[in-house]
């Protein structure tokens, strides 16, 4: 997983931070049918759960997980479009 100001901010940003599973994933996947392939999308989450999630989900859908990282206020997770 790579980090770097390029990828931090992604094509398209979902906010869902407050909301717990599978709300995250739902609204990812929402996003990710309206994109190109080779786009990113970087989603903002509180659920502490949504690092396993995300990585099961990358896993189970092909698009590439490219960056999770967590700071005070959200944890990102940045995913590259199939």
């Amino acid at each position: 997983m790579a980090g770097g100001a390029a990828v931090d901010k992604g094509d398209v940003e979902v906010d869902a931070r407050g909301l717990n599973c599978p709300l995250p994933i739902l609204k990812a996947k929402k996003a990710l049918a309206g994109m190109q392939s080779g786009q990113l999308l970087r989603v903002l989450a509180t659920d502490p759960g949504s690092m396993r999630d995300f990585q099961a989900f990358a896993r189970q859908t092909g698009n590439e997980l490219v960056e999770q990282h967590q700071d005070v206020s959200a944890i990102a997770h940045v995913l590259r479009r199939r």
